[in-house]
């Protein structure tokens, strides 16, 4: 199993839960932007962590089991990560704590 297939299933689970949240009307608009700075957030963390924690040699891949594209040092399959968490961790949060009030309208975790 090469780690893009590793991508594939991990960010597919975070598409079906962002859905999920889409289609009980959890996720709105506001939250998209919200969304995307964060994404924006850990893409950049990533490349600067990632590319500091292998020049130290912290670990190494299994050079086979990558598609052979790097961002300095970090490979591109690293930068996938971010992208499910940033899609997962949200739309969860909203699945479990937000409820809709009578207008159809979202209010987030408020009780």
């Amino acid at each position: 199993m090469s780690f893009w297939d590793l991508n594939v299933v991990f960010v597919g689970i975070a598409l079906v839960v962002l859905l999920a949240a889409v289609l009980t009307r959890r996720l709105r608009g506001r939250h998209l932007a919200a969304l995307g700075l964060a994404l924006a957030a850990l893409w950049v963390l990533t490349a600067i962590f990632d590319n500091v924690m292998i020049a130290a040699g912290l670990f190494d891949y299994g050079h086979d089991l990558l598609s052979g594209v790097y961002l300095g040092l970090a490979p591109l399959e690293d930068f996938a990560y971010p992208l499910g968490s940033a899609l997962l961790l949200p739309a969860l949060w909203l699945l479990l704590t937000g409820r809709r009030d009578r207008s159809g309208g979202d209010r987030g975790g408020e009780r």
